[in-house]
C-alpha cells in the first residue's frame, strides 16, 4: 500500500450542524479580515488606473487635434 492510501480515523463523536456552523464562522472571519486588509490598496490602485487612462487619452486626443488642424490663410488682392 502506498502512503496516501491511508484511511483516515473515524471521528470519536458524531459532526452536528453547530460544528459545522463555528467552522464556517471561523473561515469567514479569515476571509473577512484578509478582504479588509486588501480592499484599500485595491481600490487606490484602480483609481490610479482610471486617473492615467483619462489623462493619456487626452494627450493623445491633444496631439492628434494639433496635427489635423487646419490652417486657413487668407490674402486680400
Amino acid at each position: 500500500m502506498s502512503p496516501r492510501s491511508k484511511t483516515l480515523d473515524k471521528p470519536e463523536k458524531p459532526i452536528t450542524r453547530a460544528d459545522i456552523e463555528a467552522k464556517f464562522g471561523e473561515l469567514r472571519g479569515e476571509v473577512d479580515e484578509r478582504t479588509q486588509a486588501v480592499k484599500v490598496p485595491a481600490i487606490a490602485v484602480a483609481v490610479g488606473v482610471v486617473v492615467l487612462t483619462v489623462v493619456t487619452a487626452y494627450w493623445f486626443g491633444k496631439r492628434k487635434g494639433k496635427k489635423r488642424q487646419l490652417v486657413l490663410e487668407i490674402r486680400r488682392i
